[in-house]
């Protein structure tokens, strides 16, 4: 868990479980899914018990407009008082809102679950898939979450879209810092080469990870269309380089730079 000294509360703040963006629950979740998360996670610190009523009343005296009020509150899948993107979503809330609530009501359906209406449906549903546990103790409810929450595709049966689009999201959170290593390397240290001649180990020495890091670096590079690998005149595959081989690296900065921001800022089509 990671603390937000920034959120105010009287008497505690809030935490966030460390894989929620990771795992992609927020990408099929009503948006609640977010704040539940963090009010289960905040009752999972130690020196709270209670109820997940008891903490919301503690913190917020009762009512959170970021979970719709309190636990009562009906789940929608967009914000109501947010400007509608008529660009992005031409039908308008209302049949976007509808067709959300189809897709999801036909995954919990297929899968045996009840379809959640409000926030406290949706808070049996994490204890159901093992997102979150309550156990009743001598010093009152106590609530735990496990280090690695389980996948949104390992319970729920995903549209094929929706599942490589979550494989996407976990690959870029996974590449993205090892590939923010190399990057700076190459245009820190050797100001955007179009070519350079390495091999993993010395790339490795030079960004201080490890080869098996770099590859991984280098293939999703490749992957992305920013980068070449040459062994010779022929094309090299990233993902089988020995790490003391040499190859040419060839990079498309042009690419690099009209697609990579893209990439990192909307997590959505990652």
């Amino acid at each position: 868990m990671t603390e937000s000294p920034s959120v105010p509360g009287p008497r505690r703040d809030l935490a966030m479980h460390n894989d929620w963006w990771a795992s992609g629950w927020d990408h099929v979740l009503p948006r609640q899914g977010f704040p539940l998360t963090m009010l289960i996670g905040t009752a999972s610190q130690p020196g709270f018990t209670g109820s997940l009523d008891d903490l919301l009343q503690e913190i917020f005296e009762g009512h959170w407009d970021m979970i719709g009020g309190d636990l009562e509150g009906a789940l929608t899948f967009s914000w109501p008082d947010e400007e509608w993107d008529y660009e992005e979503a031409p039908e308008g809330r209302e049949a976007n809102e509808a067709h959300r609530w189809q897709k999801f009501g036909a995954m919990l359906t297929a899968s045996g679950c009840p379809v959640p209406k409000t926030v406290r449906d949706l808070s049996e549903l994490y204890l159901t898939w093992g997102l979150a546990r309550r156990e009743e103790t001598p010093d009152g409810t106590r609530w735990s979450m496990p280090p690695v929450l389980p996948l949104p595709g390992d319970l729920l049966p995903l549209d094929a879209d929706l599942a490589k689009r979550l494989d996407r999201i976990r690959w870029t959170l996974r590449t993205g810092p090892l590939v923010d290593g190399l990057i700076n390397h190459l245009v820190d240290d050797l100001g955007e080469p179009q070519e350079i001649l390495t091999s993993l180990d010395r790339l490795a020495a030079a960004t201080s990870q490890d080869a098996d890091d770099v590859r991984i670096a280098l293939t999703e590079l490749v992957a992305s269309g920013d980068a070449r690998v040459q062994r010779g005149q022929e094309p090299a595959d990233a993902e089988r380089l020995e790490a003391h081989q040499r190859f040419c690296l060839l990079m498309n900065w042009d690419h690099f730079h009209e697609h990579r921001l893209q990439l990192t800022i909307n997590g959505d089509d990652a």
